[in-house]
């Protein structure tokens, strides 16, 4: 079992307008949860530029990189220089054809701890990342770090239980997801409000279902479609909760913000000790889960 309390970080940003920027702006905000005592960060979905997978355009595969590759790179030496685990999202170039939506760990070194690609590809209005991202083949490992394994899915795959249950089953200490929602500006509030509950409530229960702390990282921020829809309002909301679905830090809708929070990993041990849910589970009876579905 990692020390305990482990003192998290999670990055709420804005896109700056370019690559650069927004590495100049993760950087300062390395820099100040260095200061504030964080030993892990958690940065946003992408957040080397903007979501570009509002549209469908190939020209948008300009922005993909190798990994290792120059972001990595600059990344890895600020973990290094603060000794920080830092959890980073890019847009991998695997090949030419073939990308990935892939996030990479650094464990206080320059050195890439693990890679986590992205499993679940959505394809819906203003989210059309079929186009862009090849599935993962990575599985659902978790990554050791210093500060534990690391159980590290991405955005999309926030919906899925399956996901969350073998991060835990495979030894997860902690779920972290890296990710970029928001709502369609002409929606009307409640409809807004209820999709945003949703997200929050859903990664509660993965929580609750698993006996682990979750942290959730969201950009912020109206982005503007390339072919001139309405676009995508990221609703930020990032948040970290514990081993029962407790709240332990929330982010703003609208504000960037670096969110702190301290998290009991020892919790685990004694909210699973009274919830034992993966000793009751019914392994025997669910074959039925590797179909699509049940005709």
């Amino acid at each position: 079992m990692p020390s305990s309390p482990l003192k998290a970080a999670l990055l709420q940003e804005t896109d700056r307008g370019s690559r650069d920027a927004n590495l100049d702006a993760i950087e300062a905000g390395l820099r100040e949860a260095a200061a504030a005592g964080a030993q892990l960060v958690l940065l946003q979905e992408l957040h080397n530029g903007p979501y570009f997978c509002q549209h469908e355009n190939v020209g948008e595969f300009d922005r993909a990189e190798p990994i290792p590759g120059p972001s990595t790179e600059r990344l890895g030496k600020l973990a290094e220089e603060l000794k920080l685990v830092v959890v980073a999202s890019l847009f991998e170039r695997r090949a030419a054809g073939l990308y990935h939506n892939t996030a990479v760990v650094f464990d206080r070194s320059a050195r890439i701890a693990g890679t986590y690609r992205k499993m679940h590809i959505p394809d819906d209005p203003a989210f059309y990342e079929k186009f862009y991202f090849t599935p993962g083949d990575l599985g659902f490992e978790p990554i050791q770090t210093s500060v534990g394994k690391l159980g590290l899915l991405v955005c999309w795959d926030q919906w899925y239980p399956e996901a969350a249950r073998l991060m835990a089953l495979a030894g997860a200490d902690l779920l972290l997801y890296p990710t970029a929602i928001g709502w369609d500006p002409a929606d009307a509030q409640d409809e807004k409000d209820r999709q945003r509950d949703a997200w929050i409530t859903v990664q509660r229960g993965h929580a609750v279902a698993n006996g682990l702390p979750l942290l959730a990282c969201n950009r912020t921020g109206l982005e503007a479609a390339p072919d001139d829809a309405r676009g995508i309002q990221f609703w930020g909301s990032s948040f970290v909760a514990g081993p029962q679905g407790e709240f332990l830090a929330q982010a703003s809708t609208d504000k960037r913000q670096l969110l702190l929070a301290e998290i009991d990993l020892a919790r685990s041990e004694s909210v699973r000790r009274i919830w034992p849910f993966l000793r009751d589970r019914r392994i025997d009876a669910y074959a039925d889960l590797t179909k699509r579905y049940r005709d």
